[in-house]
């Protein structure tokens, strides 16, 4: 899963840096196996640090990251593959 065409949102690309877009998506690639098609990740500030915590719910898995981040952002994001390509989209843009 996710080996196919990477596509955002309008939303994603106007609010997300582009440095943590791909940070996202390393992080799917960095998974073991097996992934679930729906990724969902937390943006968060945590202590002037930025706080993702990155989960699926089958098979179940989570985990947090805590980086130096100029500008933590704040942010709710869904990666979804549909078999043809993914998508990141902002949890209110579904």
């Amino acid at each position: 899963m996710f080996q196919n065409p990477r596509y955002l949102t309008r939303g994603v690309s106007l609010s997300i840096p582009p440095e943590l877009v791909l940070l996202l998506w390393y992080l799917i690639e960095a998974m073991p196996e097996p992934e679930d098609y729906l990724q969902v990740f937390e943006l968060s500030g945590e202590s002037g640090r930025q706080k993702i915590v990155h989960r699926q719910e089958q098979p179940p898995y989570e985990q947090v990251h805590l980086l130096d981040w100029a500008e933590p952002v704040t942010a709710k994001l869904f990666v979804i593959d549909d078999g043809d390509h993914s998508t990141m989209l902002l949890a209110s843009e579904y």
